[in-house]
């Protein structure tokens, strides 16, 4: 199992992997990012991992290399680190230049891929699932620093993160200006009412998930009843179940909100055909 980083071409273990001081991605967060996951130690969805990531760097203004530059960098960091499943996040930041925020005078701009283990959640944690609370941080506005996009400042999720953290929760459910849900910090939410799945629509400022759009596909295909339409807090009190869908995480039950119980207390039938029908996907998805 090693750690693998590949600085424009050039693969390293972890520990000697250096970046300039100057990099816009370490001063200012300006960077645009992707973290893709493998099954039979191939990268799953890499086509929408890459798709999203040129909308991001379309949004900044970062210009990005050759998607076939990209791809053939991680596998060639993939084949270099040797694990059976990895990890992978890509990163492009706008470059270095002059102390000052102007974007145009940013030069060289960086491309980190960065591989290493996969260690997927234990079994326990989904038999167990996940409790959230709203915190007092809201999430950023889509007239500010859109959610839509995937950059590399997270302290809006950070702040959140910390916030519940000290209240002893295991993640949080962040709502925007209006009260409405959004997302959770780093996964979208999804929701089981009379039966059908339900999730936020993507105007009221939320990533786009991989796993988020792959569902909402799947469930179709499965005859799932499924739609998009904003929620409120108060629409948990009547969901049978809460569910919560990343590329690491994949699909993970919800159990309860602000100490309120959701559902039964326990993980849903729903998050656990989801997340068979998910994996069986990936795995036929990644076999050739």
């Amino acid at each position: 199992m090693t750690f693998q980083i590949n600085i424009d071409g050039t693969i390293t273990d972890a520990e000697q992997a250096t970046i300039s001081v100057l990099d816009r991605g370490f001063l200012y967060g300006d960077s645009v990012y992707e973290v893709i996951r493998t099954y039979n130690g191939k990268p799953f969805a890499l086509e929408l991992h890459l798709n999203r990531l040129n909308q991001s760097a379309g949004r900044l203004g970062i210009p990005l290399p050759d998607r076939d530059v990209l791809t053939n960098e991680l596998h060639r960091t993939l084949h270099q680190a040797g694990n059976d499943e990895s990890y992978c996040r890509i990163i492009v930041t706008r470059g270095s230049g002059p102390l000052n925020l102007d974007p145009t005078t940013a030069v060289d701009p960086k491309t980190v891929i960065m591989v290493k283990h996969l260690d997927p959640l234990p079994d326990q944690v989904y038999e167990q699932g996940l409790r959230l609370a709203i915190p007092k941080v809201r999430r950023t506005s889509r007239e500010a620093l859109d959610p839509a996009i995937k950059s590399g400042n997270y302290l809006n999720s950070v702040l959140a993160l910390a916030e519940v953290r000290k209240r002893g929760f295991d993640d949080a459910l962040l709502l925007d200006r209006h009260g409405r849900i959004t997302e959770s910090t780093s996964s979208n939410v999804f929701v089981v009412i009379d039966g059908a799945l339900v999730t936020p629509p993507l105007e009221t400022g939320l990533l786009a998930g991989v796993t988020r759009g792959l569902i909402l596909s799947l469930a179709e295909q499965n005859q799932i009843s499924c739609r998009e339409q904003q929620l409120t807090p108060t629409d948990l009190i009547a969901a049978q179940e809460v569910i919560l869908t990343s590329t690491l995480r994949e699909v993970i039950s919800v159990v309860a909100v602000d100490d309120r119980r959701i559902g039964t207390g326990t993980p849903g039938p729903m998050a656990a055909k989801l997340r068979k029908i998910l994996r069986r996907y990936a795995i036929e998805a990644t076999q050739h």
